[in-house]
């Protein structure tokens, strides 16, 4: 008997590794070789940015010197992950870098979602996406241009929030030295900038729900409000979820540019995070392996965030990323 399961196995691999399936295999690539090539600046995007980088998270457990390189630094064991748990900031960075990522997880999250099905309502396609153009063209602002505006808007003196203040009697402020606005001012902006480019992916989804349950939710007697409710929500909730489980694993990491540039020394005991804290320690005081181990911290604390959502997700709505 043993000796059958062996030969089966072998002719197995046989079959596998035969030139004939060599062959076949080969003509199927070159068939799909332009498919293959539309990939290829992907995979080579996620190789040399996110896979060959793993191989220096070693630097943690050094006091790594850039010009030394690995062989001429030191190896301190978890001297870095030790200092990073007893830093008595640690707590702070993550309570801000919660609070700012869970204001927009809560508020910003659910409103693509929200704008979708409205334009989805609008009977009038070229004025449908007239609004879905302007709404997505804030995306293509980048972050730095966008905090110019910012930081001129809230301007004390020349902002526009200014002359409005003054107009009704009041003494303006300025808006980024205080810390009670800072989140306040991110998740605006936040919802400006993202709404119409995010709600682009459930406006598609939209389109591929069959008209036909539409039709028969017309027939059964459903309103307009019931259409979304029973067919609309439905078709869009596998979407809803699994980019839910992906913004989760994003938590400890969003916004961290538009963040560090709205930084200022006054509203630091609410912006500090710990993405921002990780880039300064790397590169403006060139601490490398604390940086590292700073960083594989936020990572981990990520990975069990994602791992959490996806449990839940199976538990409840039988919906996971896997």
């Amino acid at each position: 008997m043993v000796k059958t399961g062996k030969t089966a196995e072998h002719k197995g691999l046989s079959v596998i590794n035969s030139p004939r399936r060599r062959q076949l295999i080969w003509n199927r690539i070159w068939r799909s070789r332009y498919i293959y090539l539309m990939i290829l600046p992907v995979v080579a995007y996620f190789i040399i940015f996110k896979y060959v980088p793993m191989w220096f998270l070693r630097s943690g457990f050094y006091d790594y010197k850039l010009l030394k390189g690995f062989e001429g630094s030191k190896m301190v064991g978890f001297k870095w992950f030790e200092r990073l748990l007893t830093n008595p900031d640690l707590f702070r960075y993550i309570k801000n870098t919660l609070t700012l990522n869970f204001a927009a997880l809560f508020i910003l999250f659910p409103q693509p979602l929200i704008f979708a099905l409205l334009l989805n309502e609008l009977r009038n396609k070229k004025f449908m996406k007239g609004i879905q153009t302007i709404s997505y063209l804030p995306h293509f602002v980048s972050t730095v241009v966008l905090v110019s505006m910012i930081t001129t808007l809230c301007s004390p003196s020349i902002g526009t929030i200014a002359r409005f203040v003054k107009l009704m009697g009041g003494t303006p402020v300025n808006y980024l030295s205080e810390p009670r606005y800072f989140v306040m001012i991110n998740v605006i902006s936040g919802f400006w900038q993202s709404v119409g480019w995010d709600a682009v992916i459930y406006i598609s989804t939209l389109a591929g729900i069959d008209q036909v349950l539409y039709e028969a939710a017309k027939i059964d007697g459903a309103n307009r409000f019931q259409q979304v409710l029973h067919v609309s929500l439905p078709g869009l909730a596998n979407t809803f979820v699994l980019l839910l489980i992906m913004q989760v694993g994003q938590l400890l990491n969003v916004n961290f540019e538009k963040v560090y540039l709205l930084q200022n020394t006054l509203n630091l005991s609410v912006s500090e995070m710990l993405p921002t804290f990780t880039y300064k320690t790397g590169m403006e005081s060139h601490n490398y392996g604390y940086a590292t181990a700073a960083g594989l911290f936020n990572s981990v604390i990520s990975l069990i965030l994602v791992v959490i959502a996806n449990m839940v997700s199976r538990k409840v709505n039988e919906i996971s990323l896997f």
